[in-house]
């Protein structure tokens, strides 16, 4: 008893605020929409209101203007996907005048949902076509479940089943015509909620590097040892040492030196040293921040990285904590920036996973050609839906697969941070030595907040207990039509985040078979009162 008392407190400190929005504008400044584009269509996001009669006598409107492009539309990007499953609505309101028009058109609205990073998003999209009538303000709904729709690839899973779209598109009186179309459109409305990334800006471990001489001890680990037989992987010729000529800070800076020399360890000689370093702080999720320059010379390969904490690798820092249970790739591992001294202004990211590993097709990079001369910032983002890279705030990468399994996502466990500089076997024949430098190692999480006692005097009921996937909360005499809900370990730990419609005085956790059994905890906050239970999943 005492242990869950403990838990609950530790509970209190964690944060309950609403990590969800809704989708709008009404084009009077308020809404959650910030940037309207238009494609082979000219829009004003702030038009006076022509026609204010009928449902519409709001003051301001959005202009669609297409002058004849074949494929014209206006649309928007969501912060975060569309949760389909739960809130699959969409409306706006619609006026078109019929002088606005040229040529025999349909008349007609159509609303398009694709996924944003592709570079062909229309591949996948999901479209519903709805009749308009002229000279009128009418509000259109497009039902992603109940109305008939169009995927473009007949092999798309129906639209609630998927959650890989972030994107709207609007198009009036459809494509492939040359017509002039004039309308006006307003208030636009997604019918419930998409979550947003968790806000991580509590710094919960870092290295500033403000101590000269030997790495910090209690920070970082030399990782040494060879593997078997004698050789890192990837064909790699060096050794890593722990001595300070090749890892020492040096005016608050942290330099890991790749070197030429001969140098025997463990049995073998080799002609190049340099170290790898393993972080004694394990997380789940966050935003990891590097500042570094990286090395010169064909031949090296520095990296900045991440493993899981339950990695099966001799040698290997947690594996000597008796953690190491499982294989590589099946750890999972995150690259947040690799870079080749062959494409000397390319970095890159990757992911490593049992469905795509080695030669792996989860990657992405850009071009910084000061690289190895200025630092730069690499940032590494991690929430319970995605993974997202960047280098001084331009993101090239984000990994969000639409299935999320052992073979696609091992990566709701904990992972350990790497630094290491490795050589190549080709290497360019005049290298002496070179360094990664980096300024600090940071690591965010979401900001601890005290909140208001937890009020459990009115608990709902909740059912089954034990749970196998589903659990369902009823609420009596709330007025609440949608929820957020999160669902933390044993250990306080954030594991999954919901929002969800509340229908008949009901909310339904779904898909948690996925998680190991054990005791979980449910906190959510209804009319203005913060609520905790807990489960024990089968």
């Amino acid at each position: 008893m005492l242990k869950f008392f403990s838990f609950a407190l530790l509970l209190l400190c964690l944060p309950l605020i609403s990590n969800a929005q809704a989708v709008q504008d009404d084009f009077e400044g308020n809404g959650t929409i910030t940037t309207w584009y238009g494609d082979n269509c000219n829009l004003n996001t702030a038009l006076s209101n022509p026609f204010p009669q009928g449902i519409n006598t709001s003051a301001t409107v959005m202009e669609y203007g297409d002058v004849g492009g074949q494929y014209a539309n206006v649309g928007f990007d969501a912060s975060n996907n569309f949760d389909l499953s739960t809130n699959h609505t969409f409306t706006i309101k619609i006026y078109v005048p019929s002088d606005g028009l040229t040529g025999n058109q349909n008349n007609q609205v159509s609303l398009k949902l694709q996924d944003g990073t592709l570079n062909q998003p229309w591949i996948t999209q999901s479209e519903i076509i709805k009749p308009i009538t002229l000279n009128q303000w009418q509000t259109i709904t497009f039902d992603f479940e109940d109305d008939d729709y169009i995927n473009l690839d007949n092999n798309s899973l129906p639209p609630t089943q998927r959650t890989d779209f972030n994107r709207v598109l609007i198009q009036v009186n459809g494509e492939n015509n040359f017509d002039h179309v004039r309308a006006l459109i307003d208030d636009i409305y997604y019918d419930g909620s998409i979550p947003v990334d968790p806000v991580y800006d509590y710094l919960v471990w870092s290295d500033e590097f403000d101590t000269n001489g030997a790495i910090d001890n209690a920070k970082w680990f030399h990782q040494t040892q060879l593997p078997t037989p004698g050789s890192w992987y990837n064909g790699e010729v060096q050794h890593y040492t722990n001595r300070t000529a090749n890892a020492v800070v040096e005016d608050g800076i942290l330099k890991i030196i790749a070197k030429k020399e001969s140098f025997t360890d463990q049995g073998y000689t080799k002609q190049y040293t340099s170290a790898r370093l393993n972080s004694k702080y394990t997380f789940t999720y966050g935003r990891v921040e590097v500042r570094a320059k990286l090395p010169f010379g064909v031949g090296t390969w520095p990296a900045i990285w991440t493993l899981g904490k339950n990695i099966n690798e001799n040698g290997g820092y947690w594996d000597t904590q008796g953690y190491g249970t499982t294989g590589w790739p099946a750890c999972g591992e995150i690259d947040i920036m690799e870079h080749w001294g062959t494409n000397q202004n390319y970095v890159q990211s990757a992911i490593h996973t049992p469905s795509s590993f080695g030669g792996t097709v989860n990657l992405g990079g850009q071009s910084i050609p000061t690289a190895s001369t200025e630092f730069h910032d690499y940032t590494f983002v991690w929430t319970p839906d995605k993974l997202v890279f960047s280098v001084d705030g331009n993101i090239h990468y984000t990994y969000n697969p639409l299935v999320k399994d052992n073979t696609t996502w091992p990566f709701d466990a904990d992972q350990y941070l790497l630094l290491n500089v490795a050589i190549q076997s080709v290497i360019d024949p005049t290298f002496t030595q070179s360094a990664m430098e980096i300024d600090y190692v940071r690591v965010y999480q979401e900001s601890p907040v005290a909140t208001e006692k937890v009020d459990n005097a009115m608990s709902p009921v909740y059912y089954p207990n034990p749970v196998d996937n589903e659990l369902n909360i009823t609420f009596e005499n709330s007025d609440a039509q949608n929820v957020l809900l999160k669902i933390y370990s044993s250990s306080g730990k954030l594991i999954r985040t919901y929002s969800k419609s509340v229908k008949n005085n009901i909310v339904t956790l779904d898909n948690l078979d996925g998680l190991s059994s054990g005791m979980y905890v449910v906190m959510y906050v209804l009319d203005g009162k913060h609520y905790s239970i807990k489960f024990i999943k089968s």
